[in-house]
This record gives C-alpha cells, structure tokens and sequence, in this order.
C-alpha cells in the first residue's frame, strides 16, 4: 500500500465541544480540535472518557473581526510568550477564550499554517485584512531577532492606544450628533403637528400676520406636505455621501483636508493623526525595520489622506538620501516640536524613543483636549438649539402680543 507523501495537505480541523464521564463517572465537559467527531471519539476514548455528547462549534451568525479583536488576540499572545508558553499551544489557549467564532476560525486557520511550518508572519500575510503591513513586518522582525514577544507586547501596546484614540474621536462626535438628530426630529414634529394649530387660530382673527410668523408657516406648509421628500433627501443625500467619502480617493481626499481645517475639531485630528503616525513609526523603529519600509506601512495608519500623502513624499525624498527630519520638514504638516524631537533622535541615534516620547506627549493633549471639547460642547449646543426653538415660539407668538396691543 503507498504511505502517503511528507507533503501530504493536512485535514482542516474544527473545534468540537463535548460531554462525558470519567471512569470514576464524574461529568467532564471541554472542547477539542480535530478533523471530525470520530477523531474526538478516539482521542478521549484514549484519555479514560465516555463521551455522551459531541457538537462541532457554529460557526453561524458570528459577529465580524474588528480591531478591538486583533488587539485582544496580540496582547494574549504577547502575554503567553512572556510566560513561556509555546506557540501552538498558546494559539488553542487564545482560541478558547474567545467568545467570537469568525476571530476563533481565524486564528485557528493562522494556527494550522504554522503547525505545517509556516512561519507566523507568513501565515498572517494570507489575512491581508485583519493583519496589514505593519503588523507583518513587526511580526517579521521578532521572528528574525528572536524577539518576538517583546515586539508583540509592543505591537499590543500600539494597537491598543490606536483603538484607544478612535473611541475617544468617536466618543467626542457622538453627542453633538445625536443632540442634533433629537432636535431636528423635534423641530419637526413641532412643524408638522403644532404650527397647524397655531395657524387655525391665526386664520380666525383676520388681521395681518407678522412677517416672522408667516414664514414659520409656510415652513410648516412644506414639511406637512413634503415631510416624505425631506426625510427622503436627508436620508439618501447622507447614505449617498458617506459612500462616496468611502470609495471615492477624491472625494476622501477632500473631506480631510477639510477636517483638518475645522476650528475645533480640525486641532484635535491633528493631534490623533500625529499620535498615530508618530507612535506607529516608533513601533516599526523598534522592531528594527529598515526606514523607507517602515514608511510604507505607516502612512495609512494616520488615518488622514494629508498624512498619507505626506509619508508618501517622505518616502520619496529619504531613499534619495535626504534625511528623516528635513524630509518631514518638506511637507509642512508636522510641527517644529516632531521635527526637533526626530532631530535629536537622529543625532543620537534614539529615533525609536523620542518619536515614542512625542506620541505620549500628543496622546495626552488629545485627551485634554477630549475632555475640554465635552464640557465647552454642551453650552454651545443648548444656546444654539434655545435660539432656533425660542425663535420658532417668539414667532408663533407674535400675532398673540400684537392683538393685546392694539385691544
């Protein structure tokens, strides 16, 4: 009979959750990874276990992989290189632990590619859109220095405060945004069902409405005949627009640069986008990556096509021997405090720590700045909402003060 061949393709393996008894009849219950039911069967037959039950993980209806899961994942492996553990087994520890099925098949299949003797980084470039340049060429770096668990509690590290940063942007967007979408829909209904009212009573009295007062109801007029038109155009216009800012490079290139050019919220991208692009750079600095493929992977990660464009000059100009900090220079969007700190690194050769030393200084004026938007946004938002609801009552108003004037 032929032996199957050393390169034979290995089974794909999918965790199976089981029940059953020891020889001592306590209940046992755990899971295990294996090609299919007969395979567990046979292993905790060997083991001294009575299976009862054997049902293979669903992997339907899970919840996609988000960021927040790739940054979990790396801290625990980080963690369980630290403490010693191998690779494989930490990656069926990591596996265990997570409550999402599509991250759990993900990290399984990574799991598989490097129990064939793929290499980590190899096995994480087949997932371009979980793990992207950087995360690779990180991975990369460790595994070739022989130490890959510190960078991957650096890499943990990184991902963590991106994330970190987001939620904080996401946070700060957030109530002004809602604030408007409940005094809109309130401003509505005030249109559609209390200004008719008003205007029944008006009608009655036969004199001549003030100006204010008639253009409040004829507003009125058109959203109770075209609130379906009005809800329609909002609604499509914004779906419409967030698709273009999403597919189109132009339309994405626009709408940063206006970003950054906000009175307020323009500062504090500015300063997410520094910490970003600064800390990322520090990261890939310590892992030992060569400078210019450092910087392919760390203009995206700005999150701003300003900084992308910029990264792709600086790009440019260092592989032509220009140096880091008058390339940056060049493009006028970092400030002299990023370019004398990268300076000083240059000089002393400790690039990695004070770009580091800039994100943290960022990091914590993007915080400050975070918690002073929150507090001055509020009164801002109640006076202006006061001023269009109050205008809309004076208006209504108005004819009332003008008949107990003239009796």
């Amino acid at each position: 009979m032929a032996k199957a061949g050393a390169g034979q393709t290995k089974a794909k393996e999918f965790v199976f959750e089981w029940a059953g008894k020891d020889r001592q009849g306590k209940v046992l219950h755990g899971e295990t990874r294996a090609a299919g039911e007969a395979q567990v069967q046979v292993a905790l037959r060997r083991q001294g276990i009575f299976v009862t039950k054997i049902k293979k993980r669903s992997m339907r209806g899970s919840r996609s992989i988000k960021p927040k899961d790739i940054a979990l994942f790396t801290r625990q492996m980080a963690t369980m290189m630290k403490a010693g553990v191998p690779l494989l087994p930490s990656f069926d520890i990591v596996g265990r632990g997570n409550p999402n099925p599509s991250a759990n098949r993900l990290f399984n299949d990574i799991r598989q590619d490097v129990e064939t003797g793929t290499s980590l980084s190899t096995a994480f470039r087949k997932h371009p859109l979980h793990f992207d340049h950087l995360y690779c060429n990180v991975v990369e770096a460790g595994e070739a220095a022989g130490i890959l668990d510190t960078l991957m509690e650096r890499l943990a590290t990184h991902l963590e405060k991106t994330e970190a940063i987001k939620r904080k942007i996401k946070s700060a967007m957030m109530y002004p945004l809602s604030v408007i979408v409940v005094a809109f829909l309130v401003i509505t209904v005030i249109m559609i069902f209390v200004i008719p009212a008003f205007q029944e009573v008006f009608t009655s009295f036969g004199a001549d409405l003030p100006t204010p007062t008639l253009w409040v109801m004829s507003v009125s007029a058109f959203f109770v005949h075209y609130w379906w038109l009005v809800f329609s155009l909002m609604g499509g216009g914004a779906y419409f627009f967030l698709q273009a800012w999403k597919r189109s490079p132009r339309v994405q290139s626009v709408m940063d640069r206006v970003l950054l050019k906000l009175p307020i919220f323009g500062r504090l991208l500015h300063k997410a986008c520094l910490t970003r692009w600064t800390r990322t750079l520090s990261t890939m600095f310590t892992a030992g990556v060569p400078l210019v493929e450092a910087l392919d992977s760390v203009g995206g990660v700005a999150g701003n096509s300003v900084y992308r464009e910029a990264t792709e000059r600086i790009q440019h100009e260092v592989a032509t021997g220009t140096s880091l900090t008058a390339a940056m220079g060049n493009t006028h969007v970092f400030p002299s405090m990023v370019l004398q700190m990268c300076a000083i690194g240059e000089e002393s050769g400790t690039i990695d720590h004070m770009l580091g030393k800039a994100a943290d200084f960022y990091e914590q004026e993007f915080d400050e700045m975070v918690a002073g938007l929150s507090s001055l946004m509020e009164p801002i938002i109640i006076v202006l909402l006061g001023g269009v609801i109050g205008g809309i009552v004076v208006a209504m108003y108005l004819p009332v003060f003008k008949l107990g004037h003239v009796a």
